[in-house]
């Protein structure tokens, strides 16, 4: 089973996506394919940030005040 990408990991291949798309150097094909990795890429980090606020706002409003906490 294949390691899930860290959210830096994700935004660092979408950084580089974006580079070769700027670039111009790839022909359409590869573009097609990387602007579909990059927008594959783009879903899963928003739905982790909005996971994440999830968790901060549970934390927040369990005492209606901040508290230290972990992130899985």
């Amino acid at each position: 089973m294949a390691k899930e990408k860290t959210f830096e990991e994700k935004i660092n291949e979408l950084e580089t996506i974006i580079n070769d798309l700027e670039n111009g150097d790839i022909d359409l094909e590869q573009s097609i394919n990387k602007y579909t990795e990059a927008m594959k890429l783009v879903k899963e980090c928003d739905e982790q940030l909005k996971s994440i606020e999830k968790q901060i706002s549970k934390i927040v409003l369990e005492n209606g005040e901040a508290k230290e906490f972990e992130i899985e």
